[in-house]
Order: C-alpha cells, then sequence, then structure tokens
C-alpha cells in the first residue's frame, strides 16, 4: 500500500528518486543522511527516523545554518 505513487509508507527506496526527496524532506535530513542512514540500519522508516533523531544533537536545519550553507 502506498500513500503516494511509488513511495511506500513503511519503507524508504533509495533506488527511486521521488521516494529519497520525499522522506528526505519528511525526515528533515540531506539525502545523503538518508542513504546513509537507510544503509546503517535498513530501509524500515521508522528504524531510520529513529537512527536520524539519535543522530542529530539538533535539527538538520540548525546544522545546516552552522555550517553557514
Amino acid at each position: 500500500m502506498t500513500d503516494q505513487a511509488g513511495i511506500n509508507p513503511d519503507r524508504i527506496d533509495i533506488n527511486n528518486a521521488e521516494a529519497c526527496r520525499h522522506w528526505a524532506a519528511k525526515l528533515d535530513a540531506t539525502e545523503q543522511q538518508l542513504r546513509e542512514a537507510v544503509s546503517s540500519v535498513g530501509d524500515v522508516a521508522a528504524d531510520v527516523e529513529m537512527h536520524l533523531k539519535g543522530s542529530h544533537s539538533t535539527t538538520n536545519s540548525d546544522r545546516v545554518r552552522e555550517l553557514g550553507a
């Protein structure tokens, strides 16, 4: 079952560019961070979300501002 064409609500398909953009935005991460998280914990969205939250001491937006981007 999907909520958008090609995007599974429970799994992250890093081989699908649209799905990567969707999940990166939803999880407030870059696509690279998303790919690294999937590589570390697998493609289950809840696991990726917990991994990303655990690796962010602040929000991604705060980290980007700190880097001056």
